[in-house]
C-alpha cells in the first residue's frame, strides 16, 4: 500500500482510525447500575425525566409573593404568611395581601409575582413595593428547564459527574449501561524493571504500563494487569492467550518494532490477525492493531512518550467506540501562532508537544516543549497541549499559524 509517507508502507492515522471503527464491534452486553455508580459509563437506554423540573412554580429570589396589578393599586400591602423551599404557605393571597417568599419556595395560589426584597419597606406586616412590578417577575415556571417525559440523555452518552446531578434532579436513581470492557495489559522487555526494585545497569523502571493503568481507570475501564513479560516467545505467547481469554481487549507496550528481541508481532500473527502496525505518525510509528480469536489489540511502542499518545489518539477513542460511546472524543483544536519554529518533516501527522497562552489582545500563542524525543515523558508532564503538525507539512516559521489541540481530562494537570 503507497502513501505520501517518509518511510513507505505507512498507515495514515485517518485510515488507521476508519479500518479500527469498521472493525471493532461496540459491546451489547449491559448491567442495572446505581446513580452514585454511573460516572464514565455509557447509557444502554435513552434517559426520560419522571418529573417536571422545576416541580412546581418558585420563586427566583428572597422577597415578597404578591398579584401585579395590586402595586399600582394599594399603598402598601398586608403580608398574611411565609412561604419558605419545603414548607409552602397553604392559604391564597387576595387583592391587597403577599406573603413573604425565599428563593425557591412554592408561589402561593393567587400570587403571580415576586417582588425582591430590597425594593420594598417593611414596617411590621406593612409591606411597601417601591418600584412597579410585572405579572411572572422572578418566577421559575414548573417545567421551564425539564418536562416530565422528556429525553435528557440519549443512549450512546457517557456520563459525567454533572450528568449525575442532572439525573438525580428528574428522580432517576439507576440506570442501564453497556459492560464496561475489561482490558489485559502488558510491557515486554528484559530492561524492564519495577519502581521499588533496585535498577542495575542498563535497565529501566516500567513507567507505560503504570501509566496505561491510571489512563484505562479513568476512562473507566476494567484493567486486568499481567505485569511486565521476559523477552521470550513463549511467556510472550502465555500472556496473550491469558489476556484473550479474559479481557475484550488487549494492550501491550514494547516488542512490535523489528529488532531481534521484539517477539510481539511475530506471537501476534502466529495467534491472530494483524490490521496493520506501521502509521505515519509521530511519535508513535511501531503502532500495531488487530485481532486475537476472542479479542481486539493494540501493539503500542515502547517509549514513554510514543506509548501514551498513541494510546491517547488512537487506542482510548477506539475503547470508547467498543464500550457503546456514540460519539467520537470531540477534543478542542484551536489556531495559535508560533513563538518559535516546529521542526518537521513531511509524510507524518506530528504530536509535538507545547504550552499554549493567550496575549493581552486575546490572541492564542504556542511554544514547543525544548525536547521533543519520544522518551521524554516531562514533555506531556509539563506541555497543555498537541501542536498538530499534519502529514504534508514542512517547517513551520515563527509567527505562522498552527494546529493545537488542547490536552483534555487524561493529560491535564489542571
Amino acid at each position: 500500500m503507497a502513501h505520501c509517507c517518509d518511510t513507505p508502507g505507512l498507515m495514515p492515522i485517518e485510515l488507521a482510525m476508519k479500518k479500527i471503527w469498521q472493525t471493532i464491534l461496540p459491546l451489547t452486553e449491559q448491567e442495572t447500575v446505581s446513580l452514585t455508580q454511573l460516572v464514565g459509563r455509557v447509557l444502554a437506554q435513552d434517559i426520560c425525566a419522571l418529573i417536571d423540573v422545576p416541580g412546581y412554580d418558585n420563586s427566583a429570589m428572597d422577597g415578597y409573593a404578591l398579584r401585579a396589578e395590586d402595586v399600582a393599586q394599594f399603598g402598601t400591602l398586608r403580608q398574611i404568611g411565609k412561604s419558605f423551599a419545603g414548607t409552602p404557605f397553604l392559604g391564597t393571597v387576595t387583592p391587597g395581601q403577599c406573603v413573604r417568599i425565599m428563593t425557591g419556595a412554592c408561589i402561593p395560589t393567587g400570587a403571580d409575582a415576586v417582588v425582591m426584597q430590597e425594593n420594598t419597606e417593611a414596617k411590621n406586616d406593612a409591606i411597601s413595593v417601591l418600584f412597579p412590578v410585572k405579572v411572572g417577575e422572578a418566577i421559575r415556571r414548573r417545567g421551564e428547564d425539564i418536562r416530565m417525559g422528556e429525553k435528557v440523555l440519549a443512549k450512546g452518552h457517557k456520563i459525567s459527574p454533572a450528568d449525575i446531578g442532572l439525573l438525580a434532579s428528574v428522580g432517576v436513581s439507576q440506570a442501564n449501561v453497556f459492560r464496561a470492557p475489561k482490558v489485559a495489559i502488558f510491557s515486554t522487555g528484559d530492561e524492564l524493571r519495577q519502581p521499588h526494585e533496585t535498577l542495575p545497569e542498563g535497565c529501566i523502571y516500567d513507567s507505560n504500563r503504570y501509566a496505561l493503568q491510571a489512563l484505562l481507570t479513568q476512562a473507566g475501564m476494567q484493567v486486568l494487569d499481567l505485569g511486565v513479560i521476559a523477552d521470550n516467545p513463549n511467556k510472550i505467547r502465555n500472556a496473550f492467550l491469558h489476556g484473550d481469554e479474559n479481557a475484550d481487549v488487549v494492550i501491550t507496550s514494547g516488542g512490535v518494532s523489528v529488532g531481534e528481541a521484539d517477539f510481539t508481532r511475530e506471537i501476534l500473527e502466529e495467534l491472530g490477525q494483524i490490521d496493520f502496525w506501521k502509521l505515519a505518525i509521530k511519535p508513535g510509528k511501531p503502532l500495531a492493531f488487530g485481532r486475537l480469536p476472542n479479542s481486539y489489540f493494540f501493539g503500542l511502542p515502547g517509549n514513554p512518550v510514543s506509548s501514551m499518545v498513541t494510546f491517547h489518539q488512537i487506542a482510548l477513542p477506539a475503547l470508547f467506540w467498543l464500550s457503546g460511546k456514540a460519539s467520537p472524543i470531540q477534543r478542542l483544536r484551536l489556531k495559535a501562532k508560533a513563538l518559535a519554529p516546529f521542526k518537521k518533516r513531511p509524510g507524518r501527522t506530528d504530536f509535538q508537544r507545547g504550552t499554549y497562552t493567550q496575549d493581552p489582545q486575546g490572541n492564542l500563542t504556542v511554544k514547543p516543549l525544548t525536547n521533543q524525543g519520544s522518551g521524554v515523558l516531562s514533555s506531556i508532564t509539563k506541555g497543555n497541549c498537541y501542536v498538530v503538525l499534519e502529514n504534508e507539512l514542512n517547517q513551520v516559521k515563527e509567527g505562522e499559524y498552527v494546529t493545537i489541540e488542547v490536552f483534555d481530562e487524561y493529560f491535564r494537570a489542571n
